[in-house]
């Protein structure tokens, strides 16, 4: 069985898997919202999302719409390959740090520790994957 693909700036990617301790992410990715969960032991939110804390290994979490909001923390772009694209490391406004790609950008721009923000969703695509753009 082939895999469902999703096109993000160009590039072909399998769709994510989906499962009911994830649901809520994707559910939010749809609407253009990035969901966080947050232990309710230690209170540090985590992405990916999880039912069982990473910190404190509480199995207590829950979940909490993410500002969207963060500051690149680290980045490549790859800039040889047929269409080009930029991965990112992004330290979200709630603490985690999120591997992600950035969009609507100049490489050439980038300066580590630059405000970025959640991209709007994107119309039609029938599986929604958070990425990020300068701002």
């Amino acid at each position: 069985m082939t895999p469902q693909l999703i096109t993000i700036d160009g590039r072909d990617f399998p769709a994510p898997q989906t499962c009911a301790e994830t649901l809520p992410y994707w559910d939010g990715a749809a609407r253009g919202e990035l969901w966080l969960r947050r232990c309710t032991a230690c209170a540090k939110a985590h992405h990916y999302p999880r039912s069982i804390c990473p910190f404190c290994f509480v199995p207590d979490t829950r979940w909490e719409r993410a500002s969207g909001r963060g500051t690149l923390y680290s980045y490549c772009a790859v800039l040889r390959a047929a269409v080009p694209y930029v991965i990112a490391y992004v330290r979200l406004e709630e603490g985690p740090v999120m591997l992600t790609n950035l969009t609507d950008c100049d490489p050439a721009r980038l300066v580590v520790g630059m405000p970025v923000s959640l991209a709007p969703a994107r119309p039609g695509a029938t599986v929604q994957i958070p990425v990020f753009r300068p701002g």
